[in-house]
């Protein structure tokens, strides 16, 4: 029986999610990749709230490739999540793989100050 890819993901993504889970000292940096965007948000496992959110949608994001585009949207999640006093994270890719602009992204919020 083949497997398609976004039901190969999920399984690959409730294997991530069984061994991170995010606080507020540390919250989940979640990934989602469309095919036309990047959205980036850090989440609190343990109440259920999002504290920081950036996306490519977003004003002031720009790039000439997608991948510039994401490593944008990682230095402005940074830097919200600078002003709301969060200096640690843990990396959710989300089942995609740590390549392109997922990597593209988490090299972005690296570099705007962001630790994991």
């Amino acid at each position: 029986m083949a497997t398609t890819k976004l039901a190969q993901r999920i399984r690959v993504k409730r294997g991530i999610r069984k061994k991170i889970n995010g606080t507020a000292a540390r919250p989940r940096l979640s990934v989602f990749r469309s095919n036309k965007n990047i959205y980036a948000q850090l989440v609190d496992d343990l109440s259920g709230h999002t504290l920081a959110a950036a996306s490519s949608q977003q004003d002031g994001i720009s790039g000439a490739n997608p991948v510039e585009v994401a490593k944008s949207v990682g230095k402005a999640l940074a830097e919200s999540a600078k002003a709301g006093g969060i200096e640690t994270v843990v990396f959710d890719r989300n089942g995609y793989q740590y390549h392109g602009r997922v990597k593209a992204l988490a090299e972005g919020a690296r570099e705007g100050g962001l630790s994991f």
